[in-house]
């Protein structure tokens, strides 16, 4: 019993010694200027003892509280919650509970997010893995074929290393766009924004697209607008945007027209690559911007592509404040659409 009135005593005294020192010499003060000095002094004495009473009491009840709350923090650690409502304090510490509270679901939603993190890594890792195999796979096949004696035969030596070639530039083109996304992700990659004219740097990416086209006899235009039309942004950053969406055009349409067509607006501009090709299932529209989805893995495959693209797409636009739209009816063609400042 005395053991627990020191202890909880002590711990009132760390909060109230300095009312307790001064009571102490408010008592002897007194005392020295009364002409009772012993009934005084056993008032005083009567107050003192009162006083270390009342701090006793106080003691008590902080140490009763800082255990409740030792309680719950080990509970806590130790996954004892299912919910933050479960934790529940003494009313006189009701904003202590709030920010207890506060602090669990914020632990748990971080939780949360390093196991999303941590599954994401692994299924890049593994995606990584296997879009590196069958390039890597593909040209050590033709080589061995070559050094067995295929290498001898004009007929295939030439369409053997021409394959290989190819294949080198998928696997660079890979590696090109895992850096590229490494560096947004991370935001190491660095944005230069300023203002550039619109149907200029959009018929000179055209120029460098249409023979692609051509060569599967596809019509690609561009509806051009006033030649003084402006837009912010990065000019090469916003080059891979198109060149990706355009090229995916070309490769999932086999006949018809590809337009890249510009509205301007008050505030913004509207750019749109449509096309006629293929289209996108709805059920997956909502993931083809995810690294390594292929809505046709077959035809993705034989077209060439690294499965990156149109996460890049993404991830640039929104370093730009802008979304991109995804409309497309199976068989009839698919339309691409984002905004951008002027």
């Amino acid at each position: 019993m005395f053991k627990d009135f020191k202890t909880n005593l002590r711990s009132s005294l760390v909060y109230y010694k300095e009312y307790l020192l001064f009571l102490i010499i408010l008592i002897i003060v007194f005392f020295l200027l009364s002409e009772h000095s012993i009934s005084v002094l056993a008032v005083y004495l009567i107050i003192f003892a009162v006083s270390l009473y009342v701090m006793y009491k106080v003691g008590k009840l902080r140490n009763s509280e800082l255990d409740e709350i030792e309680s719950i923090i080990k509970k806590i650690r130790e996954g004892g919650y299912n919910s933050a409502d479960e934790i529940v304090l003494d009313r006189h510490l009701v904003l202590l509970e709030n920010e207890i509270k506060q602090m669990y679901q914020r632990s748990k939603d971080d939780i949360k997010h390093l196991e999303r993190l941590q599954k994401v890594r692994s299924q890049f890792i593994a995606n990584v893995s296997h879009e590196l195999r069958t390039p890597i796979f593909t040209i050590q096949g033709f080589i061995e074929t070559l050094l067995d004696g295929a290498i001898d035969d004009p007929k295939v030596n030439k369409q053997f290393l021409q394959k290989a070639n190819q294949h080198t530039i998928s696997l660079s083109n890979l590696l090109n766009d895992l850096i590229d996304i490494s560096m947004i992700e991370s935001g190491e990659m660095r944005m230069s924004y300023r203002f550039f004219r619109v149907n200029e740097y959009i018929k000179e990416i055209i120029r460098q697209l249409k023979p692609q086209a051509e060569e599967k006899g596809l019509k690609l235009m561009y509806h051009q607008v006033r030649d003084d039309l402006e837009v912010f942004g990065d000019k090469e950053k916003l080059k891979q945007v198109f060149v990706n969406l355009i090229q995916n055009a070309i490769k999932y349409t086999d006949k018809g027209t590809i337009e890249v067509i510009v509205e301007e607006g008050k505030k913004n501009v509207k750019f749109i690559i449509r096309d006629t090709g293929i289209g996108i299932p709805e059920s997956s529209i909502n993931r083809i911007f995810e690294r390594f989805y292929r809505v046709d893995k077959a035809r993705s495959r034989s077209v060439g592509g690294t499965g990156l693209g149109l996460a890049i797409v993404k991830h640039i636009l929104e370093a730009h404040t802008s979304i991109i739209e995804v409309k497309s009816v199976l068989n009839e063609g698919s339309e691409f659409l984002f905004k951008l400042k002027k």
